[in-house]
């Protein structure tokens, strides 16, 4: 007999039949040994970051954790040890087993075997598997022969074998390699939910391993492995297929900041992506309620553990548009007693210094800035008023309370909650940089820009941040531009533009956002980045995020004027910005943005590289682009038909362009994509973003005619033209254009073939012009260039 717990590590276990270790001393150890990489870095954190308040009792330093949290990873710790001393007694498989398994894993590694074949080996070897699941799955070899049975079984042998460990299934998945195992067969019961048949049949199964596991959910919470398979359990309730989980297991860092500056949509299961599957909605709530009611006693617990925050957090992403299920799980996640919310008022004012508390705490402040982004209007009010509000500022000073923070400014849905946000942080703005907290600044940015409230009040506290009043406003874009640098500046006032240095990633992404703002509030940015000198708009230009500034600034508001200004600093320049990675992008949108002389000079700057640029990774798109091939051809038409687009472009402004865009040479149609960067939810709205990129783009004499015989028609029937009418429209014009073309192209040909060729050639002409319909051109070639003829 063999032991399944800590005793197992006093046990000197054969290498080819491992005796697994419990899944809690794993993790401990694990814990352990990230706790103590994580101290150093930890403790140089805590001298430099301030604490939530300056009149903070002297037993609370900063850096240190109140007492409550402390005592709550201790009891952690105890917990996991006093489950760890819980054995569970199982068999070591046995030689002969483990002789079949490996038979079976020689035969798999083999080319030989045919699917049918296969699938009677699967069902013969996971009957073998009746009784001993634990021991097979938890076996360092055999779980691997035993993940291919599962992903090669019928759906019959996979419910079977989930049915018959079902009571052993929290710790096969707390196990190291059970873990894999319990992956693999959710995985393959994921695969056949697109199987109306098999509805009901994985339903059945998927309850009874969620009955065991609301038995004890705190341990499989708390488990590295056993957090995983969980999460895993949970997205496969939703209906979301595993292969694309990640989103909802551990999002990245990058995708969070994109989001909360409205650069990229959010993806919460709650738009409803369309790879969601049928899935299992009251199995879900089932679960997740049940989890939660019997974790209420060791909440304190769940607060502060790092896997158990993964798994609440995975919750409550699944949980997205579920008000009246969010409101009964959310208060148990902030600590609040039940007899509150029970009673009607959610939030004590005596859990509120234990939330502010625990916000120091890196799981915790993970968790409540999922909180923030998914809970209904009503709760997120009464969490901003009642925990937040008058908090703010000293919640921002903390490291980990500045990110939680940035959610809660990204959440913000009314004027009113922003009113209550800018009293708080807009005076301490050049306080917030200072200490490194540019997140929330950019933040605070983006959701001004959002809501369409306090923009003026954003850009001039901003300018004063990084400018005082005696100084002139030529130093604001720069300052921003290298963040750090200059804040970290002891003579501020002699500070200088830097060589060879980094710019700063928030501070680029803090102008992106001030550049979509309107013209008249953003005038002091654009004279100091059209003020700055020509080898610095060079460096910023060949910088990644300095680059993505320029084009913000080419695609703003701002006067075609002030854009030429910066535009002709390049000059020269452009042959190397587009041997550049990155500066390929800026040399394209000064491209767009520019007239017809200034396209000439970028584009005689390219033809002399054309060679060398078409061997790198971004040449080739830039070269087809713009067209080099053509104007080094044939230059003259080149420049008819840049004009002729930019004619089309202000002819479209003129009829179709709002009043905000106000000229059509102060604006740049293509630019649309920067002002609203964030990406439209659903199929339909993106076809018509689609619609209308295409539009923008494609818009010629032709087209632009077609649309005012639409609108022509429109207002004799006293009819407003709607976008669907436009699309239309010009559709119509690009295939009358795309027909006259080649119509044009077929007579051009045959006035070359009569002078050189004879009539066959030109009964075999029109055959080469479209290739599907052979038969009809062959047969109406001669009666139709007849018609041309007698027409000229």
């Amino acid at each position: 007999m063999a032991c399944f717990g800590s005793k197992a590590l006093q046990s000197r276990r054969p290498k080819t039949h491992n005796l697994v270790y419990s899944s809690d001393t794993a993790g401990e150890d694990h814990l352990s040994k990230q706790g103590r990489k994580k101290k150093s870095k930890n403790r140089r954190l805590g001298k430099r970051r301030c604490a939530f308040s300056e009149d903070q009792p002297a037993e609370n330093p900063p850096g240190k954790l109140p007492d409550k949290i402390v005592k709550a990873q201790t009891s952690l710790k105890h917990q996991s040890a006093s489950m760890a001393q819980k054995m569970i007694l199982r068999k070591q498989v046995d030689p002969e087993t483990a002789k079949y398994f490996s038979e079976i894993a020689n035969l798999f590694e083999g080319t030989g075997v045919d699917l049918e074949e296969r699938s009677v080996i699967c069902c013969n070897a996971l009957e073998e598997t009746r009784g001993k699941e634990l021991e097979i799955a938890t076996d360092y070899i055999i779980s691997h022969t035993l993940q291919t049975l599962l992903e090669g079984c019928e759906l019959y042998q996979l419910c079977g074998f989930l049915e018959s460990c079902a009571n052993e299934f929290p710790f096969i998945a707390m196990d190291k390699s059970g873990s894999h195992v319990a992956e693999t067969a959710l995985r393959s019961l994921g695969v056949r939910l697109q199987d109306r048949e098999a509805y009901s049949i994985i339903q059945s199964t998927l309850t009874k391993i969620c009955q065991v596991v609301v038995l004890n959910p705190v341990k499989i919470m708390c488990s590295p492995y056993g957090s995983h398979v969980l999460r895993s359990l949970l997205c496969l309730c939703k209906g979301v297929p595993l292969d694309s989980s990640r989103e909802f297991h551990v999002r990245k860092s990058s995708n969070i900041l994109a989001e909360r500056l409205n650069l990229r949509a959010t993806c919460l299961v709650g738009d409803k992506p369309p790879d969601l599957q049928k899935g299992f909605p009251d199995l879900l709530k089932y679960l997740v309620s049940e989890m939660l009611k019997c974790a209420r006693e060791d909440i304190r617990i769940l607060q502060v553990d790092q896997y158990s925050s993964f798994v609440l957090q995975t919750a409550l992403k699944l949980l997205t548009g579920e008000d009246q299920e969010l409101m009964h799980v959310i208060p148990v996640l902030l600590g609040c007693p039940e007899k509150t919310f029970m009673e009607g008022d959610t939030i004590e004012s005596t859990v509120v210094k234990d939330i502010l508390a625990l916000l120091k705490d890196t799981a915790y402040s993970h968790l409540m800035e999922v909180i923030l982004e998914v809970a209904p209007n009503t709760l997120f009010n009464e969490i901003l008023t009642k925990i937040f509000k008058n908090s703010l500022y000293e919640v921002s000073c903390h490291h980990c309370g500045s990110f939680v923070v940035q959610a809660l400014i990204s959440s913000t849905r009314c004027r009113g909650q922003m009113e209550l946000i800018w009293d708080e942080i807009g005076p301490k703005f050049k306080e917030l940089l200072e200490m490194g907290r540019s997140g929330v600044i950019a933040s605070l940015l983006a959701a001004s820009q959002r809501l369409h409230t306090f923009e003026d009040q954003c850009c001039e506290a901003l300018a004063a941040a990084v400018c005082s009043e005696n100084e002139s406003s030529r130093c604001i874009v720069p300052r921003i531009l290298f963040l750090d640098g200059y804040f970290s500046c002891e003579d501020k006032s002699n500070w200088s533009w830097p060589k060879a240095d980094k710019m700063h990633v928030l501070g680029c992404l803090i102008l992106q956002t001030v550049f979509r703002y309107p013209s008249e509030l953003i005038q002091p940015y654009v004279i100091s980045i059209i003020s700055m000198e020509a080898d610095h708009v060079l460096e910023v230009a060949k910088d990644a995020g300095g680059g993505r500034v320029l084009e913000s600034f080419l695609g703003s508001d701002a006067s075609a004027k002030h854009k030429r200004k910066l535009l002709v600093k390049l000059k020269g320049q452009f042959r190397e910005l587009s041997m550049h990675p990155s500066g390929s992008f800026i040399v394209e949108k000064c491209f767009t943005t520019s007239n017809v002389s200034l396209k000439e000079t970028i584009a005689s700057e390219l033809l002399a590289v054309r060679v060398q640029l078409s061997k790198t990774k971004q040449g080739p798109h830039l070269l087809r682009k713009l067209d080099i091939d053509g104007f080094a051809t044939r230059p003259d038409q080149w420049r008819l038909r840049q004009a002729s687009k930019q004619t089309a472009y202000k002819e479209f402004y003129a009829e179709f362009g709002s009043d905000k865009t106000g000229s059509p040479v102060n604006s740049s149609f293509l630019a649309q994509s920067i002002l609203h960067p964030v990406q439209p939810k659903g199929l339909k709205k993106m076809r018509k973003e689609i619609d209308q990129s295409l539009v923008s783009v494609s818009t010629s004499s032709l087209g632009f005619s077609a649309v005012k015989q639409h609108e022509q028609k429109a207002k004799q029937g006293n009819k407003k033209i709607s976008q669907h009418d436009l699309v239309d429209a010009l559709r119509d014009g690009n295939k009358y254009k795309t027909k006259k073309r080649k119509s044009v192209e077929a007579e051009n040909a045959v006035h070359s073939c009569n002078s050189t060729a004879n009539v066959g050639d030109v009964q075999r002409l029109p055959q080469s012009l479209n290739r599907k319909d052979n038969k009809r051109h062959q047969q109406d070639s001669q009666s139709k260039i007849s018609v041309k003829k007698s027409k000229r």
